[in-house]
């Protein structure tokens, strides 16, 4: 029983606490249908992990699945977001080429893929191409030259007011 109660205070998982539980509180007599009442389980939930315990301890209570395994490693990913990011165009196919000539991985789904596209802000639905050359500081002083001229030209002036309050 204090196998049992060390097991208690070291898991976070609620599926193995209601394991615990089970067996914790069947062998200390209480009835099997209130024990399953209170957890939420079947008796049928209560006698399998009775027989398992019985027969293998506390380690049988534990979790078998820990989730998979990504394909890239961090440092991976990392370095295929920057790929990304230098590109002057993308799309999914490039990015799987390149996923696979770089580092053997091949994704089940398209998915995967978009997901990496997406963490490095780029957009799979709309390709565009970026100008190699592109000055973004010329870009920024022809948006401003623009912004300029449509107030200029809205017809906003306190002049055009005045006519109008003369009238």
């Amino acid at each position: 029983m204090d196998a049992l109660q060390t097991f208690i205070q070291t898991t976070h998982e609620s599926r193995e606490l209601k394991r615990v539980l089970a067996v914790q509180n069947t062998l200390a007599g209480r009835p099997w249908p209130e024990v399953a009442a209170e957890l939420g389980v079947t008796t049928a939930f209560i006698g399998k992990w009775r027989w398992r315990y019985k027969r293998e301890g506390v380690a049988c209570l534990r979790l078998g699945y820990q989730g998979s395994v990504g394909y890239l490693t961090p440092v991976e990913r990392a370095g295929v977001l920057a790929w990304i990011r230098a590109q002057t165009s993308w799309d999914v196919r490039s990015v799987q080429a390149y996923v696979w000539e770089q580092y053997g991985v091949r994704y089940k789904s398209l998915q995967s893929y978009y997901a990496l596209l997406k963490e490095a802000r780029q957009s799979w639905k709309k390709n565009q191409h970026r100008h190699p050359d592109a000055d973004l500081a010329q870009i920024a002083a022809k948006r401003a030259e623009i912004k300029k001229n449509e107030s200029r030209s809205s017809g906003h002036h306190p002049e055009a007011y005045r006519h109008v309050a003369d009238g």
